[in-house]
């Protein structure tokens, strides 16, 4: 069976070149999608779909560089606190509760609700970042089949922290271990304010084990910077790259925001991919990211687990960087694609051409290569994405998930997020 696009505008994601064709997407993992000028040359199964793309826009798909599924049930929640004095009061008394509330269930239907949304706005490779200290083995199980179960790609790792004690950060270990060793994913650390010495030295062992990368929040916060200088008498990213994180093209840095310029030059020689969460970081007022001095070439964009829409982040991270940032219609375009040159560096699976997204954007106005990219942020949003095909299978077809029922899947987030609210309140009031 194969999945045929016709009468298609198919937009190069790297050159932006249109092109007017026909595609057959081959269903595989890495597959490709071919250019058919002729559909009447070739044998047509039966079995084969065929999908009509006049007036719409063909294209890769997108993918998100860091998102927490365990956020994606937080939305509407009961305030734990009413006024948090600042944000580590946050991470404490919201944050870290929620993660302790979570169970296998609560897992799952967060999942659920991350997938969904990410299918329907584009999204076929997903980056996650998880933490659940009440239920550990086998998290990253539960994420990974409920994302592939709706026809998601995607890289997990375990958020390892001493924060809840060190048999839990022991657990985590465990958990990226048996993990990593039968599945591709990334070593998972919280912050290093919250890792010590002898669980990042563990941490470095299994990255060396598998030839991995880290996935790590790096300065989001200028606590992060004062805690490592007064614990280890270095900042965040010496203190990573004492221990060898910054040589790896897997690891992945997240925020980077409280940096001197020193540390800059330091990621400029490195080979770490960072990447910038612009919502969550003017959210949370914890100050706007800046890329001068940075290589745009390893930079990326995140939603920090607020939401699964990676067209908005863009245009977030325009709109803010225009009075903090150097950043353009290109460079923000870069940052929303370079996702897929971190995949294909560092030989991960899920990110083929067989990856498209079908948008049907009726603009008011021409749409061509020379003013796509202003189209890109200023009209195209997620709401235009008709159809998602991921692996070259249709995932979503007009605007629907396939092979999955999206309100049975809403009916249980709904139960679990009730329950979840429920614990958080139970768990806040033993604190």
């Amino acid at each position: 069976m194969a999945l045929i696009l016709k009468n298609a505008t198919f937009i190069d994601w790297e050159s932006l070149k249109f092109t007017h064709t026909n595609l057959i997407v081959e269903q595989i993992n890495r597959g490709e999608a071919r250019f058919i000028r002729d559909l009447d040359k070739i044998n047509i199964s039966p079995e084969d779909e065929i999908i009509d793309c006049k007036g719409k826009i063909v294209t890769k798909s997108f993918g998100i560089g860091h998102i927490h599924v365990y956020s994606a049930l937080a939305r509407g929640m009961p305030l734990l606190v009413e006024k948090p004095a600042g944000f580590q009061e946050m991470l404490k008394k919201v944050w870290w509760v929620l993660n302790r509330a979570m169970d296998k269930d609560i897992i799952e239907a967060s999942a659920l609700a991350t997938a969904l949304a990410c299918a329907k706005s584009g999204t076929t490779f997903v980056v996650d970042h998880h933490s659940s200290p009440a239920f550990i083995s086998g998290s990253l199980d539960i994420i990974a089949n409920t994302f592939e179960k709706v026809g998601l790609n995607h890289l997990l790792c375990y958020e390892i922290t001493d924060r809840d004690g060190l048999d839990k950060a022991r657990q985590g270990l465990e958990e990226t271990n048996n993990y990593l060793n039968y599945r591709q994913g990334l070593v998972g650390m919280h912050a290093s304010f919250t890792v010590g010495e002898e669980t990042m030295k563990r941490v470095s062992e299994i990255v060396e084990k598998y030839n991995s990368g880290v996935h790590i929040h790096v300065a989001e916060t200028l606590y992060d910077q004062q805690y490592c200088l007064e614990n280890y008498n270095r900042r965040v990213l010496e203190r990573l790259n004492d221990y060898g994180f910054l040589n790896s093209s897997k690891t992945l840095l997240a925020h980077c925001l409280y940096i001197e310029e020193y540390e800059r030059e330091l990621l400029r020689n490195s080979f770490a991919y960072i990447v910038q969460n612009p919502e969550s970081n003017m959210k949370n007022r914890l100050g706007p990211f800046s890329s001068i001095g940075l290589d745009g070439d390893r930079l990326m964009l995140g939603t920090d687990g607020m939401h699964a829409d990676q067209l908005q982040s863009s245009k977030a991270a325009f709109l803010i960087g225009q009075a903090y940032d150097n950043i353009d219609f290109e460079s923000a375009y870069k940052r929303f694609r370079n996702i897929h040159k971190y995949i294909d560096k560092n030989d991960f699976d899920g990110d083929g051409k067989n990856n498209l997204v079908v948008i049907d954007y009726d603009s008011p106005t021409p749409v061509n290569r020379n003013n796509f990219l202003n189209h890109f942020i200023f009209g195209i949003k997620s709401d235009h994405i008709l159809h998602v095909i991921s692996n070259g299978k249709l995932i979503v077809k007009d605007r629907v998930l396939q092979g999955v029922d999206e309100e049975e899947i809403l009916g249980f987030t709904r139960e679990q997020a009730k329950r979840l609210w429920s614990r958080m309140k139970e768990i806040s009031k033993t604190d």
